[in-house]
Order: structure tokens, then sequence, then C-alpha cells
């Protein structure tokens, strides 16, 4: 809901005032023809706009017309609105996303995009543009730019989902957390989750083998947990390669089947938003309609954020401003940029999920990409009468009693990800490199010891470290002979905490 002060601000800015400062960006600059120079010359018109200090989303609207527009010597080059964030000074900073790109002819539509505002930005520069254009004419009316939150910048124009009924045929028991043990709510006896991860719902809108994975590891693999991989831009429709008509839906109904096949046989499923860093509007804004949909379902888990790194345990925690070097982790386990913004840390997270009314468990993710967990006891643990904590440990992670095992004393924990290549990974030390046949045994000895929750990564035979060697769901031996012999039932011996 939004605010009398938040509405009369957006009413300025509407207006064309610049709400920093009082002063007054001129009405007459909310319309706009665009100049043509002629052809492969640009034409634009300049329009700066700023905004009350800590706005964290912008909605900008206006109209356009464009008539004749003969695309120029690049299939880029057209009608189109640029933008520029700028500082105080009205000096340019990195990035502002382009409006349109428009071809052709059209009488006048409404235009529409919302984007976040990046930290230090105090304005943003519109910028209609005809862009080395071989000919046309392009006007703009009622541009407006609007404050919003970011939450409901990522909701905008979203499909919002409903709850989906709880099943009477569904088998899987609802969680409650006891201790540090995972138990069933209604019987108070022990759950334990053994399993795999299924990666690809975040890298592609359809994923590979996604059901038939999840058939093989439930009938072949004895799991009753699987971990799955998803990713907000899919959920929301805005993923690359995602049909912008129904892949909302397909993607969607996919996770719902997913979920559904799990809880007709008594599994679970851990619903792993993989996503990295720290947690933001947009992974609020992916919980508040997942959590929605799947509330209350027995079967479903939350795993709010796949790996947190490069941040403080207060922002972990509390949330703040992140800075944009990083803190010191031991390797660069992904090409991630690092980036200053503003995060809302996972205690704000989990009370998102939480005011939906689901009462699901919910698995949280430590540092060091969701390794350590020692904040946790440090006075960093969350408020929240149903989560585990969630390690993810491989071969070239040390330390495991103060990671891991130290937390699994007082909370339930989840190795979400574990696992060991046979050759080194390309950031390891290939001095450090220890060899699967000796790590494996000793990290599957302590899951079953300390009874830790764990999925195996990865059930994908090109997403290392890989438990299969091909689509005919043949293990490899260098891990998943031991994840498969291990969820069957085998004994491992626990020689030594690495």
């Amino acid at each position: 809901m939004r605010t009398k002060t938040a509405l009369a601000l957006a009413g300025l800015l509407a207006l064309g005032f610049m709400a920093r400062g009082g002063n007054l960006v001129p009405e007459g600059k909310r319309d706009v023809v665009v100049p043509f120079k002629g052809e492969g010359k640009m034409g634009v018109v300049y329009t700066p706009v700023f905004f009350p200090k800590g706005t964290e989303a912008l909605v900008f609207t206006c109209e356009v017309k464009y008539d004749g527009v003969e695309q120029g010597a690049q299939k880029w080059f057209d009608a189109r609105i640029m933008t520029d964030f700028i500082d105080s000074n009205s000096k340019k900073l990195k990035g502002g996303p382009a409006i349109g790109g428009w071809k052709g002819s059209h009488d006048w539509m409404g235009v529409r995009k919302t984007f976040e505002v990046p930290a230090g930005v105090a304005g943003i520069a519109l910028m209609p543009t005809l862009f080395n254009v071989k000919a046309g004419s392009f006007e703009i009316r009622n541009m407006s730019v609007e404050p919003i939150s970011a939450i409901d910048a990522a909701l905008d124009g979203v499909k919002r989902s409903e709850t989906l009924p709880v099943r009477p045929e569904w088998t899987s028991a609802p969680i409650q957390v006891r201790g540090n043990r995972l138990t069933n709510a209604r019987t108070g006896k022990e759950i334990w989750l053994q399993g795999a991860a299924v990666p690809s719902l975040e890298w592609g809108p359809g994923g590979d083998h996604i059901l038939q994975s999840v058939t093989n590891l439930v009938e072949k693999w004895n799991v009753n947990v699987i971990r799955l991989a998803v990713h907000s831009s899919y959920w929301f429709g805005r993923g690359k390669w995602q049909n912008p008509k129904n892949g909302l839906d397909r993607y969607r109904a996919l996770v719902d089947e997913v979920a559904d096949y799990l809880q007709r046989r008594g599994k679970y499923l851990v619903l792993d938003l993989h996503e990295y860093r720290a947690p933001k509007a947009h992974h609020a804004a992916f919980w508040l309609d997942a959590a929605t949909r799947y509330k209350n379902h027995p079967g479903v888990i939350f795993g709010l954020l796949n790996e947190p790194h490069d941040i403080s345990w207060e922002i972990w925690r509390n949330g703040g401003m992140t800075g944009d070097k990083s803190t010191g982790a031991a390797y660069a386990e992904n090409k991630e940029k690092l980036v200053g913004e503003m995060t809302i840390g996972m205690q704000k997270l989990i009370e998102h999920v939480r005011s939906t009314g689901a009462k699901n468990l919910v698995s949280v993710g430590g540092l060091d990409w969701s390794y350590q967990l020692d904040g946790v006891l440090k006075g960093y643990a969350i408020d929240d009468g149903n989560l585990m904590y969630e390690s993810h440990c491989y071969p070239w992670k040390r330390g495991w009693q103060k990671a891991f095992l130290d937390v699994a004393e007082k909370y339930p924990v989840l190795m979400g990800e574990v696992g060991a290549q046979d050759v080194p990974m390309p950031f390891e030390d290939k001095a450090k490199f220890v060899k699967p046949e000796e790590w494996v045994p000793d990290m599957l000895g302590a899951i079953q010891k300390y009874r830790l929750n764990w999925t195996a990564w990865s059930f994908h035979p090109k997403c290392s470290p890989c438990l299969l060697k091909n689509w005919d769901y043949e293990p490899t031996p260098y891990w998943g002979e031991f994840a498969l012999r291990a969820l069957k039932g085998e004994k491992f011996e626990l020689n030594k905490i690495r």
C-alpha cells in the first residue's frame, strides 16, 4: 500500500518536478517530438528527472507514436527511449535500461517499464531517440516516472499465483523442527532427508530431463527428497529463451508436477531459489508468490537463497549495503560480478514468506557460498520456529567442525550440495586436490554419524560434480556410485573430519 507521502511524491514526478531541491522540469518535456536529423544520425531529446533519496525502483510510463521508422545499418538502429542513471550533478552512471525498439508505423500506444534503482543513483535521464535510422518520425506524450518499492517492481505485470490445494492423496507428512532434528509434525517421529539435487531449471525454461530424473531418483536411487533448482527470472516469465505468452505458466506447471509427484509418494521437494550473494527485493517477490502457491503443502520445503557470499554476517541476517570487492573467500566459485547494492537480509526474507501464512519448513544457507554456518552460533541466528540451516561442502572446503558440525549440535542442517569430482575444478589449488576415494567416504560417514540431511550435487552428467555419466542414468564411479550406495543404506566410516 502506498502512503500519502509516496503518492504526493509520485504526483510531483508525474508533473515534471525534480523532487531533490524542488526544482521543476518544464511540463513541456512530458510531451516530446524527436527530431529526425538525417539518415544514420541520431536525434535525441534529453530530459533529466531526479527522485527522492531512498527510492528503490521506478515505473516509467508514456505513450508513443511512430511513423515510417526505417531500420538503420544495424538491427538495433530504431526508435527507442534510451536512459542513463545519473548522480545529483547529472553525471552519467552505469546502467539505465533501453525502453522499446520500434520500427515501422504505429498510432499512439501505451508503454510501461519498471526497474530497480542502483545504489548511488539520484536520477534518471530520459532520452527519446531516433537512433541512426534511415527515416521516420517519433513522438512521445505523457512521460511519467513514479517511485515504487523494489518488490512491487519485481511483481509488476506478473501473473500472481493462487494457493494450490493440498491433495488428500498426498502422503508426505508436514515437517516440524524439534531441537536439531526434523520430525513428522503429527507423530513426532524423526524425518531424515536423503536425496539429490536436480539442476537445469535455473539456466533454461524447460530444464534437462526434469521429470525423468525425478522419477529415476525415486524409483532407483531410493531418495526421499529432491532439491530442485529454479530461478526467479523464469518464475516471473522473463527468462532467456522463455516464451513470453505461456512460458511462465509452463515453467510453474513443471514445478507443480514435480511437487505433486513427490508428495503422492511421501517424498519431499526443496524448492531451491538458485541465486547468489545476498537476499534482495526480487528474491522476496519470488517467495511472496511461490510461498503463496505452495503454502502448507506438506512435502514442499523453501530453500531461500542458494549461495550467499562476500557479505558480513550482519548483512546476511539484517540486510544493508554490500560492497563491490571480495571479503576474502578462498575460491572464486563462479564469475558473478560483485556490485554494491542494498539487501534485505535473511530475517526479512523469512518474514515475507511467513506473511503469506505458509508454515513450511525453510532452509537457510550460510556464508562462503553456503559453506560456513558458524555465525549462527555468534548472535546471527534467524528468528523462526521452523527452519534448518544449509551448508554446501566440496573437497576444497576445510574446517568441517566450525563450518557446520558445531551448528548441527543445536539446529537441523541440510548439506544442500555435496559431492566430489575426479579432477580438480578450474579454481582449485591443484597441490591441495583431494581424491574422491579419500574424501567421499569421510563425508558420507559424517553425514551418517551426525544424521545430517543431504542432497547430493548433481543429478546431471554435465554439471560438476556429476552423479551421472550420461542420460542413461549410469552413476559416475568417483561420486555417483558412492552416493547411490549410501542412499540404499550402506554405512560409511568417518575416519577424518577435514
